[in-house]
């Protein structure tokens, strides 16, 4: 596997979506697990850790990648719950303003305690309840979405 350079991975945000991984972490108290983003897109916002997927990369192995990168922990995607398929738009990008970055995202649900060291895609990280993450604007509307749904349905039950 190799990596891009940043003048062709500027090129390929700018021209195509990226696939990507978001792991919604949960404690045993149903608890959720967000990082502040350090690099845009996003940046400034609560949002779960995650990770783009390598050229070839299998998805085995962008799911031990991120898992290791994000939280120092090493999941096989057998040990998460499939969560769903997203599609996140934002306005920037990592490098500049002047284009759009358009993501594909497999969201995977795990259950840990443990709360990661600081790396360099987050500057801290914290447990929310869902209610909490709902409700606070610091946390980013696609993070938020994962949890709506849910929410909604609880409510709608009662």
């Amino acid at each position: 596997m190799m990596l891009l350079s940043q003048e062709d991975f500027s090129h390929v945000v700018e021209h195509t979506p990226l696939i990507s991984i978001d792991l919604i972490v949960k404690n045993s108290k149903g608890e959720v697990l967000l990082g502040k983003r350090v690099n845009e897109p996003a940046s400034g916002y609560w949002f779960v850790p995650g990770g783009r997927i390598f050229k070839d990369e299998t998805l085995h192995d962008a799911f031990l990648r991120t898992t290791n990168s994000e939280l120092s922990l090493s999941l096989e995607q057998s040990q998460a719950k499939f969560y769903g398929l997203y599609e996140h738009f934002y306005h920037n990008n990592v490098f500049t303003n002047n284009f759009s970055t358009h993501y594909i995202v497999m969201a995977h649900e795990i259950e840990t305690e443990t709360i990661p060291s600081i790396n360099h895609q987050h500057s801290e990280y914290q447990w929310f309840t869902i209610k909490n993450l709902l409700e606070d604007e610091s946390v980013h509307g696609y993070t938020k979405d994962y949890f709506r749904k849910i929410e909604g349905e609880k409510l709608n039950v009662k």
